[in-house]
């Protein structure tokens, strides 16, 4: 696990600059708001929740009860409840999405994009399933059907997060697309569930951007450039991150009471994948791609 220290002294800088900012907006709507300073401060609060998505914990609970209180009570000399803490959890939503927009990467032109699934409950208790009968849909993915929703990502070929968005199960893969790369340059590589030539179109004349898949079977062939073919088959690096973000940063899970608790621990498993020293990448050079 990093260190904890590292952690906040990176949290508490961004907040710093972020707290000024957001309360000014929250005077500028001209409602009435309470005021009144918690045990814990804004920097601590992410500190924790960002934390547990870096230990070997798979339940907040245990976390909290057993890590938190057992060994890091000293740094956290304000610890509350459980309970209490939970209930601080919805409101941390807008920090966690700024702070994670804050630890994206920066776009080097090469980049890759994906879906993947994220299940809220067992297929068969859809039926008994209320949380999210409101947002969550069935969909379908390489490996079944599902309920749940979609993450979509974009990383550079470093292996940084470079833009995401949550949709519903259903939603064709391609429909993010634009407002995900709108802020990118260069070429994304993808699989096949992106081949669109009006896609493709709107990518190059709107933002410059060249769109690379595979093609599907007795679909014409098309000339490619090397590199960009040896580009292609490096596409395995955003399914090592996906991978990684279920299963070490536990981004998936079926015990949400919360819509707005889902996407705290979404947010917080991406932000703690940012702060990993090592992640996944693939060689940009030509001559290391030929080799």
């Amino acid at each position: 696990m990093p260190s904890l220290e590292a952690l906040f002294c990176h949290v508490d800088d961004f907040c710093r600059r972020f707290e000024p900012l957001w309360q000014q907006q929250l005077l500028d709507d001209g409602l009435r708001h309470r005021r009144r300073p918690r045990r814990l401060c804004l920097s601590e609060i992410l500190t924790i929740l960002i934390a547990f998505h870096q230990s070997a914990y798979r339940h907040f609970k245990a976390f909290y009860t057993q890590m938190v209180w057992g060994y890091w009570r000293s740094a956290f000399p304000g610890l509350v409840s459980y309970p209490r803490f939970v209930e601080w959890m919805p409101s941390t939503l807008l920090p966690l999405s700024a702070y994670l927009r804050h630890c994206f990467g920066r776009c080097t032109g090469i980049s890759f994009i994906d879906s993947t699934p994220l299940h809220v409950c067992h297929v068969r208790r859809v039926h008994a399933h209320k949380v999210f009968a409101a947002l969550a849909a069935w969909g379908k993915s390489s490996v079944g059907w599902f309920y749940g929703f979609k993450l979509h990502l974009v990383v550079s070929e470093r292996g940084e997060l470079l833009a995401m968005s949550v949709t519903p199960g259903n939603t064709d893969d391609r429909k993010p697309v634009p407002e995900l790369l709108k802020d990118l340059h260069g070429k994304v590589f993808g699989d096949r569930g992106y081949i669109s030539g009006k896609l493709g179109r709107q990518l190059r004349e709107d933002f410059g951007i060249a769109l690379m898949t595979k093609l599907r079977r007795k679909m014409t062939n098309r000339l490619m450039v090397m590199t960009d073919k040896l580009l292609l088959r490096k596409r395995g690096i955003i399914e090592a991150i996906n991978d990684q973000l279920k299963n070490i940063s536990q981004i998936e899970h079926t015990r949400h009471r919360s819509e707005v608790n889902f996407l705290v621990n979404l947010v917080c498993g991406l932000i703690a994948y940012c702060h990993k020293p090592k992640k996944p990448s693939v060689a940009s050079d030509v001559d290391q791609l030929n080799a």
